[in-house]
């Protein structure tokens, strides 16, 4: 159970309280993956509260069965006329696979439909009379932009406060910013922050020297040090937003459930203009609530987690989530990236619940601005997921532990499929034109063995499958649009229809680019080349044409062979993979437009791919907003950290305050960066010239040790 705390005010002046509260550690060993038994099990403390959703998961992998049945069936009556080839059942056996991917999709989303049909997707809960629990809200960072970040924690614990809960939350901002100037930054944001909200506010910061095990590192430092102090932590993203009634709303679920180890909300993607966020705004708006219900309704309390927006009991974390590396190098081996899947199934392994409340409102996040954008983020998101295949085995994971993982698999693993079926497709339109059939093999048979189809039952499979690609979707606007408040904050049913032609439009032409992107990702991981961990652009803003056209050049080359081919083939081919070539085509001007600022707020003008949360902007979103304004406008974000140290003797002490006891260097151990930093300091004459000396990890360390950084600030003073 956590530990009293004292809410005696602190008459220390802000620049001179610790940064972080006293430690109170908090076991988090490694777990195993290759034994387990069941008395490491927890027993059930509400049983009663335990329900297992058979009747939906028997609907769902039934309706899954026998979708996958019968568009086999129809697929092999398109490829059998006059016998089936080797590549046909390659053809075939691609399409069942690809298939049965978006029949599960399908039949999740009639869960998810029935399930909302009627009632608000989200809705505002009450706040409870009373709260029990100590919580921490925790925002790991990476070298973020200080004053957006620390605005919207601030925003956060305002409403918190508001509601009257304060006491009940604190908040931490645990930093891995490997930036030195950034890092110097968030703690000039850090005591902005601290001064505003005055000498009761719990918020805390704490920065790591190296960023050791990445994000999950991040949060395993956290709970290993001051974990102790509490019962549930909310862990949020640097863009993440959640109101105080969300906030105050997990806290009184997870306090109502004993069982419950991870509770995950449904972050709705806002604050977007640019073209390529406006339609994943739109659809995560529109869309997402029905998917969400869905996946909800029938994984029950074997669910998954997305890494924020959740909040987690601190004892089933602490207890079940330790995470070990792999054996093998990167990227299949070594630390585990896509960390949140494999931690929600090692907690469901030890007898805690993992499950989603959809329809609480209040819970935000952002988008990558533009497709290039979305393609970095989501290349190490690729590693992560094919990295999980390594955890299959794991000992004692309840089934839909598993297939969380073969759905993040697939996930990546469909895009170098469905090229695959492609190239067979064009492989067998080009054996039929042009290569002459063995009509007569050695095999004795009275009928030729060349490859034939079947084209009116290939067209209305292919009817078919559209259908219950976009299925979800129309489910998605049919709630959207029966939702009265969500009906007239996206601009009446016309203009949500609309932007819904719109947005099947355009992810259709960006879906052939990121298949390419996907698929090259999948390749490059598979020959063993491991992805680095750059910070996520949020900002609104587009990238230089230039780097588009390198990136996309060779997708439009391919493109152009893919028509040229087609239509050497057959006229009808060509159409039939319009919607691919057309989007490789157009690669580079679509890139282009997907960061454009104008256009998406030109779409906006218009009233399209609009959602309720613009119409009427959430508190939160403007708080944070306002907040962030006035912490760029003291110039946090700007100059450099040793002028800002040099310059202000209460940031110098602050941060002095914040750096831990160094440890004793062990003799004959030189480091070479210090020593570097520290000749070039005993060189200059001016802190100006030490700053263009100093290399990046150089200033980092200048910062890290009190000596070096004593010597720049006297030269400041020179």
């Amino acid at each position: 159970m956590a530990l009293p705390v004292d809410r005696v005010t602190d008459p220390t002046p802000v620049n001179e309280r610790p940064a972080m509260p006293p430690e109170t550690p908090l076991a988090m060993p490694a777990q195993p993956l290759s034994r387990w038994s069941k008395k490491h099990v927890r027993p059930l403390e509400a049983p009663k509260l335990w329900k297992t959703p058979w009747l939906s998961r028997i609907f769902v992998f039934s309706g899954l069965a026998v979708a996958i049945a019968l568009g086999g069936r129809e697929m092999y009556g398109v490829v059998e006329v006059g016998g089936v080839t080797v590549l046909e059942w390659a053809l075939l056996g691609l399409f069942l696979i690809n298939f049965s991917w978006i029949a599960l999709a399908f039949a999740s989303s009639i869960v998810g439909f029935f399930a909302l049909l009627g009632r608000p997707a989200i809705e505002t809960p009450a706040p409870p009379e009373r709260l029990s629990s100590r919580n921490a809200l925790v925002m790991p960072i990476y070298n973020e932009q200080p004053s957006r970040v620390f605005g919207g924690i601030q925003a956060i614990y305002d409403e918190i406060q508001a509601l009257g809960f304060g006491e009940h939350f604190d908040c931490f901002l645990v930093s891995d910013t490997t930036d030195p100037d950034v890092w110097i930054a968030e703690e000039r944001a850090f005591v902005a922050l601290r001064e505003a909200l005055g000498p009761d506010a719990r918020v805390y910061y704490r920065h790591r020297a190296k960023n050791h095990r990445r994000k999950a590192g991040n949060i395993e430092d956290f709970v290993t040090r001051w974990g102790g102090a509490y019962d549930h932590m909310v862990i949020f993203d640097a863009d993440s937003l959640m109101t105080g009634h969300a906030v105050v709303a997990l806290a009184a679920a997870m306090e109502a459930d004993p069982d419950a180890g991870i509770i995950q909300t449904l972050p709705l993607i806002i604050n977007r203009n640019t073209l390529f966020a406006r339609v994943q705004q739109f659809a995560s708006r529109v869309y997402g609530p029905v998917i969400a219900a869905g996946i909800a309704v029938w994984y029950g309390r074997d669910g998954n987690y997305w890494g924020h927006n959740a909040i987690i009991r601190m004892q089933a974390f602490a207890e079940g989530a330790g995470l070990p590396d792999l054996k093998g190098r990167p990227p299949f081996g070594g630390l585990i990236m896509s960390h949140d899947f494999v931690e929600a199934a090692l907690v469901r392994r030890k007898g805690w619940a993992v499950y989603m409340l959809p329809r609480i409102e209040g819970s935000y996040e952002e988008s990558p601005p533009s497709l290039i954008d979305l393609s970095q983020r989501d290349r190490r998101w690729c590693q992560g997921n094919l990295q999980h295949t390594a955890l299959l085995g794991t000992k004692g994971l309840y089934p839909l532990s598993r297939q969380h993982f073969l759905n993040g698999i697939f996930s990546y693993l469909a895009s170098p499929l469905w090229m695959f079926m492609l190239l067979c497709g064009i492989a067998l339109a080009l054996q039929a034109r042009f290569i002459r059939p063995e009509y007569f093999t050695d095999e004795f048979s009275l009928f030729p063995a060349w490859p034939r189809f079947d084209a009116e039952r290939a067209l209305a499979l292919f009817g078919i499958t559209m259908a219950i690609l976009i299925a979800p979707k129309i489910f998605g606007l049919i709630v959207h649009i029966l939702n009265g408040r969500s009906r007239r904050g996206s601009g009446g049913a016309f203009r949500i229809l609309v932007s819904a032609f719109l947005e099947i439009i355009l992810s259709s032409l960006f879906a052939p680019i990121m298949m390419l992107v996907q698929s090259g990702s999948v390749f490059q991981i598979l020959a063993g080349k491991a992805t680095g961990w750059n910070p996520q652009r949020r900002d609104d803003g587009s990238i230089p044409f230039s780097d588009i056209r390198r990136r996309h050049q060779w997708h439009t080359a391919l493109g152009a062979v893919t028509l040229v081919s087609a239509l050497m083939i057959a006229p009808s081919l060509a159409g039939w993979m319009s919607p691919t070539i057309a989007g490789l085509l157009l690669a580079i001007p679509l890139s282009w437009l997907s960061g454009h600022l104008a256009s998406g707020l030109f779409l906006k003008r218009l009233g399209l791919m609009m959602i309720p949360e613009e119409t009427e902007p959430p508190a939160i979103a403007v708080s944070a907003r306002e907040n962030g304004r006035r912490l760029a406008a003291l110039g946090v974000d700007e100059g450099d950290g040793l002028e800002a140290i040099a310059r202000d003797p209460d940031l110098y002490r602050a941060h002095e305050k914040m750096l831990p006891a160094a440890p004793p260097r062990p003799r004959g151990q030189i480091e070479p960066d210090r020593v570097m930093a520290a000749a070039k300091l005993s060189e200059a004459e001016t802190l100006g010239e030490a700053i263009g000396w100093l290399s990046a990890k150089e200033k980092t360390v200048v910062f890290q040790d009190r000596a070096l950084l004593a010597m720049a600030v006297k030269l400041g003073k020179a």
